[in-house]
């Protein structure tokens, strides 16, 4: 699954984009230098996300929308059609 498609499905899951879930983060006090671990055992217990799906949020909490350019059109497990993913909702992704 691409890092797009976890994020357009916790968006189904939970009605929230990945923007409105940094907007979160960053009221919890979770920023770029948070390890992994609380930001997941956040997402899992307010939101019951799984942990790949909890991965791809701390990706884009920590570290922005940009993607290495090794998951982008390889065709291999988290291939991306582009290297930014979109973080303001599906139904407005220009991609899809």
């Amino acid at each position: 699954m691409s890092f797009q498609a976890y994020l357009d499905n916790i968006e189904t899951k939970t009605g929230l984009t990945p923007r409105q879930f940094i907007e979160l983060a960053r009221e919890k006090g979770f920023d770029e230098s948070t390890k992994a671990t609380p930001i997941v055992a956040w997402l899992k217990e307010d939101y019951a996300l799984g942990q790949g799906h909890a991965m791809a949020l701390v990706h884009v909490i920590t570290k922005g929308p940009q993607i290495s350019s090794k998951h982008v059109g390889t065709g291999g497990t988290h291939a991306d059609a582009v290297d930014t993913l979109w973080l303001d909702g599906k139904d407005s992704n220009p991609q899809q």
